[in-house]
């Protein structure tokens, strides 16, 4: 009975090597993408934040309140690329790439359109309809003004991001981002502390760092000649089918947005409480740290997401479902990890943002949740990924609705306000809600009909770019079928 146990174990310990070498081919340089661009903010705030505690805030509620607004939406229609492209390279189908990337642009392009006026009325937004304190609405109005350009910077970012990693072509990208933090880093601290023009000089910084990293990703992928299958430049093919594009992208925001909002609206609470000002500056300390170990997750959700939609792409759901097992378990460990640093540095870390005794104090304090929810912040984008890569994203917005919206959010209002716990408080709730959206979203993970998931993707491969060689696909599908069958015997 037990005489091939051995055998299995070594096939199960290759599978898992081999599948966690795929994986971290695509994560690594993924996650150095995710955490270069990610620190052009956490750049910024560091520099900014030793000029004074209004500038701490001011910045820190633009780029978490109104930029994680904008993010939210812009990079959640550009998430639609990762099903999309991801499924359509899996079925061999790289010539649809380039007009889903022009598809992403335009609907990208518009809705930082119709962001743009939030940017330039934000200080009356911050203080009439949100309740911040006054200095800090007032000094984050023309910062936000000065960072408009960057707008529509990342609605050409994001499509652009996902035409690559989609092919799992990431090195490229990952040395561009670095390139444009090094840069990011010389300018800011010219603008600030060399010729000290404050907020404005930041501001600026960070515009000219986001359209670099845009411009060089657009000249590679239009001179490199490697992307010849995939992209053959601008195409009127774009504006078809573009209501089902639309569709599909509000889907993706829906969700990614919700997720994102979640932490704008826990720093609108913060702005309501006493001595608002200084709880911003320790909001924004932890948040800080926890988003920049988030981008090591999002780096995983990549990942998984390039994974999971490549293989139901080409009909190999049990190959997909495997992905998952060994993306959650590497995930869990690197957020393990993370935990232990910050729980070890609790009291040394916030010396990095501010010189405040009392920033540094607070924020020490808020060391032991913030150690919690950086391991949990390792496993929920990597479950987002999943569902991403499989196209369950309205499944997924209705979960981070009631856990995050019906039961977080209350919950930190609870505790924050009722039981008089501050911070603290509200980041409990946070904490709260976000252990019950990843609960929830294991056990639909579990139970999903990955042959099901499969089929879902070759239609909308067949309905949206292969109309016109509908034979040669369901050949391709047909074979990877039995290549899957065979494998997993």
């Amino acid at each position: 009975m037990f005489q091939n146990v051995p055998a299995k174990m070594k096939r199960l310990v290759s599978k898992s090597w081999e599948e966690s070498r795929l994986l971290w081919q695509v994560a690594f340089p993924a996650i150095l993408t995710e955490v270069f661009q990610f620190s052009i903010g956490f750049v910024t705030t560091a520099f900014v934040g030793h000029l004074g505690e209004v500038e701490l805030a001011a910045v820190t509620v633009v780029e978490n309140i109104l930029e994680g607004f904008a993010f939210g939406v812009l990079f959640g229609m550009g998430s639609a690329l990762d099903t999309l492209c991801g499924q359509a390279v899996g079925a061999g189908q790289l010539d649809m790439l380039g007009v889903y990337t022009q598809q992403s642009w335009l609907v990208c392009g518009a809705a930082a359109a119709a962001l743009a006026p939030a940017y330039a009325l934000v200080s009356p937004i911050l203080r009439s309809l949100l309740r911040q304190p006054r200095d800090v609405s007032a000094a984050a109005g023309p910062y936000a003004r000065w960072a408009l350009p960057r707008l529509l910077a990342h609605a050409a970012n994001y499509p652009l991001l996902k035409f690559f990693q989609t092919q799992s072509e990431v090195w490229p990208v990952a040395a561009i981002s670095g390139a444009s933090l090094a840069a990011h880093a010389a300018l800011t601290y010219a603008a600030v502390r060399r010729l000290g023009l404050g907020l404005r000089g930041a501001a600026m910084s960070g515009n000219i760092s986001h359209w670099l990293i845009v411009v060089a990703q657009f000249v590679y992928m239009a001179r490199a000649g490697r992307f010849q299958d995939s992209w053959k430049g601008f195409s009127i093919r774009a504006f078809r089918n573009l209501g089902a594009f639309v569709k599909l992208s509000l889907a993706s925001a829906v969700m990614i947005c919700l997720e994102v909002w979640y932490y704008a609206a826990l720093l609108i609470l913060v702005g309501l409480l006493k001595n608002a000002k200084l709880q911003l500056d320790i909001m924004s300390v932890c948040i800080n740290y926890e988003f920049w170990t988030m981008m090591v997750a999002l780096g995983f959700s990549t990942a998984i997401s390039v994974r999971v939609s490549n293989e139901l792409g080409a009909n190999r759901p049990k190959v997909a479902q495997f992905s998952v097992v060994v993306a959650a378990s590497t995930s869990a460990f690197v957020g393990a990890t993370f935990m232990a640093v910050f729980l070890v540095w609790r009291t040394s870390l916030p010396k990095f943002f501010s010189d405040s005794e009392e920033v540094i104090h607070g924020a020490s304090r808020l060391g032991y949740l913030l150690a919690v929810t950086v391991f949990l912040s390792s496993i929920w984008p990597l479950l987002s990924g999943v569902a991403v890569g499989s196209g369950a994203q309205v499944l997924v917005a209705f979960v981070n609705v009631g856990s995050y919206y019906l039961v977080g959010i209350p919950l930190g209002v609870l505790f924050g306000f009722k039981l008089k716990l501050g911070t603290l408080g509200i980041w409990m709730g946070m904490l709260t809600g976000t252990s019950l959206q990843i609960a929830i979203l294991l056990f639909i993970i579990v139970r999903m009909k990955w042959e099901r998931q499969s089929m879902l993707a070759i239609e909308r491969i067949t309905e949206w770019g292969a109309k016109n060689n509908d034979r040669e696909l369901m050949a391709s599908v047909h074979t990877n079928d039995q290549m899957g069958l065979a494998s997993s015997e």
